[in-house]
């Protein structure tokens, strides 16, 4: 299986305001782009925490109010980025709550692979005993994230986009 490709190759993402060219955003897979899509990622990196569950759930309520922000302003690149890094908070709690410091897989990223996600060769770590309170605050974003995904004007919005723009 050849690796995914970059939906934003050839574009300068560290100047590209996708705000102002919402025709250029690209839901993609995941929580692809959520680290390099601006002015969200700015916006939306600072209100991102999992450490504890109390912080947990701060974070995922100051995000699903952006969320609801967007769309309610019309922003719906900014309300699926919203959804990205709500995704995101439930993926790294969990590896944080399977893997102690968060290394699922031994070796550094190969060079050339930095910004894609998969083992790229590397062996899994073994898991280690499970950390409740990262679980816990897993299922917080989780929960989040599920409860974005039933928002009918934002999902029928995404699968309009994607249809479109990709």
């Amino acid at each position: 299986m050849s690796p995914p490709t970059d939906p934003y190759e050839g574009l300068d993402l560290e100047t590209l305001d996708l705000r102002a060219h919402p025709e250029l955003y690209r839901v993609g897979r995941g929580e692809q782009g959520v680290l390099r899509v601006q002015p969200y990622k700015d916006e939306l990196l600072p209100l991102w925490r999992f450490r504890r569950p109390d912080v947990a759930r701060e974070s995922a309520a100051a995000i699903r109010a952006r969320f609801d922000a967007y769309l309610a302003a019309g922003d719906l690149v900014g309300a699926d980025m919203a959804r990205k890094f709500l995704q995101m908070g439930f993926t790294r709690a969990r590896r944080y709550a399977n893997h102690p410091g968060g290394r699922k897989y031994d070796g550094p990223v190969p060079a050339g692979r930095r910004g894609q996600s998969g083992a790229h060769g590397r062996r899994e770590l073994p898991r280690g005993t499970q950390d409740e309170e990262k679980a816990e605050a897993a299922a917080v974003f989780k929960q989040a994230w599920d409860d974005v995904e039933q928002v009918t004007a934002y999902t029928q919005w995404r699968t309009q986009h994607r249809a479109a723009h990709g």
